[in-house]
C-alpha cells in the first residue's frame, strides 16, 4: 500500500561529498566521507542521505552525478570540496513530498514512480533533486529489510 505526505525536512549541516558515474562507489564514498568527518572532529548526526543531481532513469550511470551527504553535529562553516573532494554546506528545512521504500536498493524504481504520480494529483510539482534517506545499514541488514525515505522536493502548482 503506497503512502506519502508532504512535510517541511529539517534544516541540517552537511558534509558532503560529490560523486559522478556507478553508483555501486556509494560504499567507498560513504568511508570517505564519514572518515573525513572523524579526521576533523566531526560528530554526524542523522542518517544519510544521497542527493540525485542526473535522474537515474534518464542518465547513462557512467554520466550519473549525485553527491553522498552525512549530516553533522554543530554549525561547522561552509566550505567548498577541498583536496579530499569533502565540501560542508548549510541545508535549509525544504518542503518536500515523502514516502518510504522497504527493500533492495534495485527495486526503488516504482516507489519513485507512485510518488511523481501522487505529487502531481496532490497539486505539486518538483522544485529540486530527489534525496534518499538511508535508515538501514547494509553490513547488518538484509536487503529486503532496508528502509529508505524517497523525498522529493516540491512546490504547490
Amino acid at each position: 500500500m503506497f503512502e506519502a505526505e508532504i512535510k517541511q525536512s529539517e534544516a541540517q549541516t552537511v558534509a558532503y561529498l560529490p560523486m559522478r558515474g556507478a553508483y555501486s562507489q556509494t560504499p567507498e564514498g560513504y568511508g570517505q566521507l564519514y572518515g573525513w568527518i572523524a579526521q576533523h572532529g566531526l560528530t554526524p548526526a542523522g542518517m544519510p542521505a544521497a542527493v540525485y543531481l542526473t535522474m537515474p532513469p534518464e542518465t547513462p550511470e557512467s554520466e550519473a552525478l549525485w553527491e553522498l551527504w552525512a549530516p553533522i553535529a554543530g554549525d561547522a562553516a561552509e566550505q567548498e570540496p577541498n583536496a579530499a573532494g569533502v565540501g560542508v554546506r548549510h541545508v535549509p528545512s525544504t518542503t518536500v513530498a515523502s514516502t518510504m521504500h522497504i527493500g533492495p536498493y534495485e527495486t526503488v524504481a516504482p516507489t519513485y514512480d507512485a510518488l511523481w504520480a501522487w505529487l502531481a494529483a496532490q497539486g505539486y510539482r518538483p522544485a529540486g533533486p530527489p534525496m534518499e534517506v538511508y535508515y538501514s545499514d547494509p553490513a547488518t541488514v538484509a536487503p529486503e529489510d532496508y528502509v529508505t525515505e524517497i523525498r522529493i522536493p516540491v512546490a504547490a502548482v
